[in-house]
């Protein structure tokens, strides 16, 4: 009886107010679609087997440029490209699993319970670890671009870095417009005063970002360069290991660490001791006594200082009279070298290998003379 009651109020109502009843359901459930904090719909729509099919091929090309174009580059470099190839393979590997994870729960018969509330989240975690993978990827793909253009010396990791934070911005925007709902404009711009206090927080910070871009920009030196950099009565000397955010690192002539802040090395006075191209040019001296052979003693310096394997061939070394002295003639030897950081140790053979052949022809050298009177008052009195 109550079923059939029931029928006959249905069948009793105009069809436009069970339309209209229709209506408001559909309205009711828009409603709470939109009270959702996680746009299901629009997370869905972008999980599909396409963005993940093409992840995979993105790591397929960076594989394949690294074996195409990056076999001569040194041991050191190699090492690092591989270990980013196992860090993205163990990325990809938890974003597979995720994926798989949320296909499942999509395509399953489950619609109620526990199980189901976790697939918004699922989702969410996929395409997130599936970012991650993309912005590494893309970050190895411009890190081994560099590497084409200095096959054997560092590049400077800041360009990297600047690449990957905008990426990493931008899809952090569109992800939040997108999923989230979230409105960029009126949040940009309630956030200028924010912006403000920050950036006169940050102030230095952002000097020494935007002072190592520019030094970038200009060229100056590049990573392995040897550097003097000089700012008033300051001076540091040292080659170039690394770029960053905040500071560029130099590596001293004793193997000491030397960080120097962007702003500063901006505004300093540097010498690049490693232009392509062009040796450094080094010198020794020589004295002997007077009464020698002159003309012998430039030829067997010179001689010695070619024999030596890291000093060029060209310019060949030379050798002159340098100074003349009641006690001694001193010859000075100019040669030419590649490696700033070897001066000393080839300085050091210079040296050695002329004093030996200076001995093997029986040239004198120079002894340090003092002269001491003493005068007696006693007498002069």
């Amino acid at each position: 009886m109550i079923f059939g009651d029931l029928g006959q109020k249905l069948k009793s109502r105009p069809l436009s107010d069970i339309k209209l009843d229709q209506t408001r359901f559909s309205c009711f459930n828009s409603d709470m679609e939109s009270q959702q904090i996680i746009q299901t719909r629009n997370l869905y729509g972008l999980l599909e087997v396409e963005p993940f099919i093409l992840l995979v091929l993105l790591l397929s090309v960076t594989w394949f440029f690294y074996k195409l174009f990056l076999q001569d580059v040194s041991e050191e470099r190699h090492r690092n490209i591989k270990g980013h190839f196992q860090s993205l393979v163990r990325n990809y590997f938890i974003f597979a699993i995720l994926f798989v994870s949320f296909l499942f729960l999509n395509d399953s018969d489950v619609t109620l319970g526990q199980i189901a509330r976790i697939k918004p989240y699922v989702a969410l975690l996929s395409l997130a670890w599936g970012m991650i993978c993309f912005v590494k990827t893309c970050r190895l793909l411009v890190l081994m671009y560099l590497f084409m253009g200095s096959m054997q010396a560092g590049v400077p990791l800041l360009i990297v870095n600047i690449f990957s934070l905008i990426l990493s911005l931008i899809l952090s925007f569109w992800s939040a417009s997108q999923i989230f709902g979230v409105q960029l404009a009126p949040l940009l711009a309630t956030s200028a005063a924010f912006s403000v206090v920050l950036g006169l927080a940050m102030q230095d910070t952002l000097g020494n970002l935007f002072a190592g871009i520019s030094l970038q920009i200009d060229k100056s030196f590049e990573i392995g360069d040897w550097l003097e950099i000089v700012t008033g009565v300051q001076k540091a000397i040292g080659q170039v290991k690394e770029i960053s955010w905040r500071s560029t690192t130099l590596v001293g002539v004793s193997d000491e660490l030397i960080t120097l802040p962007n702003r500063f090395v901006a505004q300093a006075q540097i010498s690049n001791y490693s232009p392509p191209m062009q040796p450094i040019v080094r010198s020794q001296f020589f004295r002997v006594k007077h009464g020698q052979d002159m003309n012998q003693i430039k030829e067997l310096l010179e001689r010695a200082t070619a024999e030596i394997g890291d000093v060029r061939g060209l310019p060949a070394p030379f050798a002159y009279v340098n100074e003349t002295a009641e006690n001694y003639i001193s010859f000075k030897v100019i040669y030419f070298i590649d490696s700033y950081g070897s001066q000393h140790v080839v300085g050091d053979k210079v040296l050695r290998k002329g004093l030996e052949i200076l001995q093997k022809n029986n040239i004198e050298l120079a002894t340090q003379r003092f002269e001491v009177q003493i005068h007696d008052n006693k007498h002069q009195s």
